[in-house]
């Protein structure tokens, strides 16, 4: 049984000059970026690349549409290597860069083509949440089917990640809470996941343990002193990313899916609605397990006793950082429960099987009642 694959070379720089000199960025690469990172971080170094910036060709988080058109222009560039420097957008799309003869997405996804990678790919993160660049998933809103679809293969590894704590200082507070819960959801799905082993819990613990304190620092502190985390943030998002990478997410993934792509919500909040309480459903239906892991290690994190309701007093912590909120808040009506639940079982099977105990579809339209 393979119990860890660990691809990419990981790499950390203070700076994005400092990664640019020592990874000779030149005419022969493509950057798929964004403009706002584009400016402050790049624009001064007169590099030769051919920049790409994703948000001319849409906003929001990546579909097939989007992703065909960038495709498109790709093909007329000749380029050795792929860099992305952005988050979980900008990282996805680029991912099919490194592919011979891609056209669209669903060429890929629906394997209608052979997978064949033949571009070095480096992998930037400018979030602290996706852990997409020591992944082989890449996740897209397929607009034709009106869900979230994901692939997994190792194509998609990056040749190198690089980690550079600079980057993420200018995201929004907001985004900068929502991508990191994220990451914390991606560390405690695979530490229960169906698929986890001993290598990969060790990289969700410490994950979870460095998320967590950065956290309690943040809630006592308030927002400002994120500052002074955001390191140990974005090594958690890159060890959470290892983590799932190898074990899997689950239903907090796959309940969120048809979320994001009708409604319109960012993955790290999609998600956050649901992650609470699907673990309080997996705690009742099989207390006894891997998750009493998590519980214990909650449990000493939050130096409460192990009996307590952990899950409650992580609810609390959250909540400190952003309120959580109602699906009726984002739109979605109390008839349409049914068909999101049908929706979650014809679409998300893949990570459904890496759930910590069985969900049934009743269970899961009663988790959509209980967050309405």
């Amino acid at each position: 049984m393979k119990c860890l694959n660990l691809e990419p070379v990981i790499h950390k720089f203070d700076t994005f000059d400092e990664f640019a000199v020592q990874f000779n960025l030149n005419k022969d690469d493509i950057v798929l970026t964004q403009e706002f990172i584009f400016d402050p971080y790049m624009k001064h170094l007169g590099l030769e690349s051919n920049f790409i910036f994703q948000e001319k060709y849409g906003a929001g988080e990546p579909s097939d549409e989007m992703a065909d058109k960038i495709l498109a222009d790709v093909r007329m560039r000749d380029f050795k290597r792929v860099i992305a420097v952005g988050g979980g957008t900008v990282i996805d799309i680029a991912k099919l860069f490194v592919l011979k003869d891609v056209t669209t997405v669903l060429d890929v996804f629906e394997k209608r083509i052979p997978i064949v990678k033949e571009k070095e790919l480096i992998i930037v993160p400018t979030t602290c949440g996706t852990g997409s660049e020591v992944t082989n998933l890449s996740i897209f809103e397929i607009k034709s089917k009106h869900t979230k679809m994901g692939l997994g293969i190792d194509e998609f590894y990056s040749d190198h990640a690089v980690l550079i704590p600079q980057l993420i200082e200018s995201l929004p507070y907001k985004f900068f809470v929502y991508s990191s819960i994220d990451a914390l959801i991606h560390a405690c799905e695979s530490l229960v996941s169906q698929r986890s082993n001993t290598y990969s819990e060790l990289f969700s613990v410490g994950a979870i343990e460095k998320l967590l304190k950065g956290y309690m620092v943040i809630a006592e502190n308030g927002p400002e002193s994120r500052f002074a985390v955001l390191e140990d943030i974005l090594i958690a998002s890159n060890l959470a990313g290892i983590a799932f990478g190898n074990a899997g997410v689950g239903a907090v993934h796959a309940l969120s899916y048809p979320i994001g792509a009708n409604y319109h919500v960012a993955h790290g909040e999609a998600n956050y609605l649901f992650f609470l309480e699907v673990f309080k459903t997996y705690h009742h239906k099989k207390p006894d397990g891997k998750i009493n892991i998590l519980d214990n290690l909650l449990a000493r994190i939050f130096d409460i006793p192990e009996n307590a309701d952990v899950y409650d007093e992580l609810g609390k912590l959250l909540g400190k950082l952003l309120p959580l909120k109602k699906l009726r808040e984002y739109g979605v009506k109390e008839e349409e429960i049914e068909t999101l639940a049908d929706n979650v079982v014809a679409n998300q099977q893949r990570p459904l099987t890496n759930n910590y105990t069985p969900l049934t579809r009743d269970e899961i339209r009663d988790i959509y009642k209980n967050l309405y």
